[in-house]
C-alpha cells in the first residue's frame, strides 16, 4: 500500500492524450416516447457535464433544458431547505442527498424508467448513503487535491511537492477551496481525529488548525481555484481533481500538476437524484437513463476527467486508455486505503451546526471569493 501511496503522490500529471471528443453519433439511447415538447430543470456544479450532453438530450426527446449551476453542496442544500424551486434533476455528493433524504427532500426513485442502472459496477450499488438504490444515480467521482505550478512550488520547495504539511506551510500564494466538509475533515486528520468527527471540541480544533495554517491562504475560491492557477493568481489551488485535469488538458502545457497529499484526502461521489416537488419527475427519470447510456457517460468522462461508476462506459472503448490507466484520475484499490468518503452528520445533533459555525468563522477570518 505504501509503495501505491508514493506512486501517486509522486505523481506529477503531464498533459493527458485526450481530446473531448463528441461522441454524439455512437449514442445508442432512444428518447420514451411523450416527452416532445416537454421542459426540464437541472441543478449541478458547473463544467461537471458534458459540451454536447444537454444538447443531445434535448434532441433526442425534443425537449427544452434549463441548466443552472451552484457552487458547493452547502449552497444546493440551502436552496433546496427553502422549498423547491422547480428543479427536476439535481447532482449532489453522496452526504448531501443523505442528509436531504433524512429530511424528507429527496424522492423515491422508479428504476424501472431507468435501465441503464444496470451499466454501474457492482461496486456502486447498495451504498451506505443510499442502500436500496432507490434515491439516487451514481455519476461521477474523484477526489480533492492539490493543483500547482510545477515549475514555480518545486523551486520554491527545492524538490517534489508531496504533503499537507508543504501546502499549509509553503511561501507563495495559495487558493483552499469553498468546500466546507473537505477542507475541515482535512483539518480532522492532520490531528489524528475521524474526518466525519461529530465531535463539537474535534471540529472547532481542526477550524484552529486551519486557521493557524492560512498564512499563505490569498482567498477560499468557489470552485474555480484551477481559474486563479491558470492565471498566475495562485501557485497552488486545493481543488477537485476534474477541474484540475480539465485545465491540464485544455493548456496543452506541462506547466500544472495535481496530486492527492500522502496524508490522504476526500474521495467524492457524485449522484443525481430528484427532489421533492420536481414539475418533471418522469422526464428526470429519462435524463438520468440517458446519462447512464455508455457514450453519453464516456463523452462526460472524456470532457469533465472525473472517474465514472459506469463500468459499460469502462468498457466501451469510447474513453482514452491514458485517462482509464492514470491513477490521479482513476485511484487503483490499493491508493484508494489513504482517502476517505465524507458522511452525514446530520444525525448527530448539533454536529452540522458546528461545522457550519466553523467554517462560517473561517471564510470570515480567511475570505472568500
Amino acid at each position: 500500500m505504501k509503495k501505491a501511496v508514493v506512486m501517486l503522490v509522486g505523481l506529477l500529471v503531464s498533459v493527458l492524450a485526450v481530446q473531448a471528443d463528441d461522441h454524439s453519433a455512437d449514442i445508442t439511447w432512444t428518447c420514451p416516447e411523450g416527452f416532445s415538447g416537454q421542459a426540464l430543470n437541472v441543478y449541478n456544479w458547473a463544467t461537471y457535464i458534458g459540451e454536447t450532453t444537454v444538447a443531445d438530450f434535448e434532441a433526442l426527446c425534443g425537449v427544452t433544458v434549463t441548466y443552472d449551476n451552484f457552487a458547493n453542496n452547502d449552497e444546493m442544500i440551502a436552496r433546496l431547505r427553502q422549498g423547491n424551486p422547480g428543479y427536476d434533476v439535481v447532482f449532489g455528493n453522496t452526504y448531501a442527498i443523505q442528509l436531504l433524504a433524512r429530511e424528507g427532500l429527496v424522492e423515491t426513485l422508479d428504476n424501472t424508467r431507468i435501465p441503464n442502472r444496470a451499466n454501474l459496477g457492482e461496486a456502486w450499488s447498495g451504498l451506505p448513503y443510499d442502500p436500496e438504490n432507490n434515491l439516487s444515480v451514481p455519476y461521477l467521482w474523484g477526489t480533492m487535491g492539490v493543483g500547482y505550478n510545477i515549475a514555480v512550488v518545486e523551486e520554491k520547495l527545492g524538490g517534489p511537492l508531496t504533503s499537507w504539511e508543504q501546502v499549509f506551510s509553503y511561501d507563495g500564494p495559495v487558493a483552499w477551496i469553498n468546500d466546507t466538509r473537505a477542507m475541515m475533515s482535512v483539518g480532522l486528520k492532520m490531528l489524528g481525529f475521524d474526518p466525519n468527527s461529530t465531535v463539537a471540541d474535534e471540529i472547532n480544533q481542526a477550524k484552529d488548525f486551519l486557521l493557524a495554517n492560512s498564512g499563505n491562504v490569498v482567498t477560499i475560491a468557489s470552485d474555480d481555484g484551477q481559474t486563479l492557477l491558470e492565471r498566475g493568481e495562485v501557485d497552488i489551488v486545493l481543488e477537485y481533481s476534474g477541474d484540475m485535469f480539465q485545465l491540464i488538458t485544455s493548456c496543452e502545457c506541462d506547466t500544472f500538476g495535481y496530486l492527492v497529499p500522502a496524508e490522504g484526502s476526500v474521495v467524492d461521489m457524485a449522484a443525481m437524484f430528484i427532489p421533492v416537488d420536481a414539475p418533471n419527475a418522469l422526464l428526470a427519470h429519462a435524463f438520468m437513463d440517458f446519462i447512464l447510456d455508455p457514450a453519453v457517460n464516456a463523452d462526460i468522462v472524456t470532457f469533465t476527467t472525473y472517474a465514472t461508476p459506469s463500468q459499460a462506459a469502462i468498457d466501451s472503448g469510447f474513453i482514452a486508455e491514458d485517462l482509464l490507466t492514470n491513477p490521479a484520475v482513476f485511484p487503483t484499490a490499493e491508493m484508494m486505503a489513504s482517502v476517505w468518503f465524507n458522511d452525514d452528520v446530520s444525525n448527530v445533533e448539533g454536529a452540522e451546526q458546528a461545522y457550519s459555525d466553523a467554517w462560517d468563522e473561517l471564510l470570515i477570518s480567511v475570505g472568500s471569493s
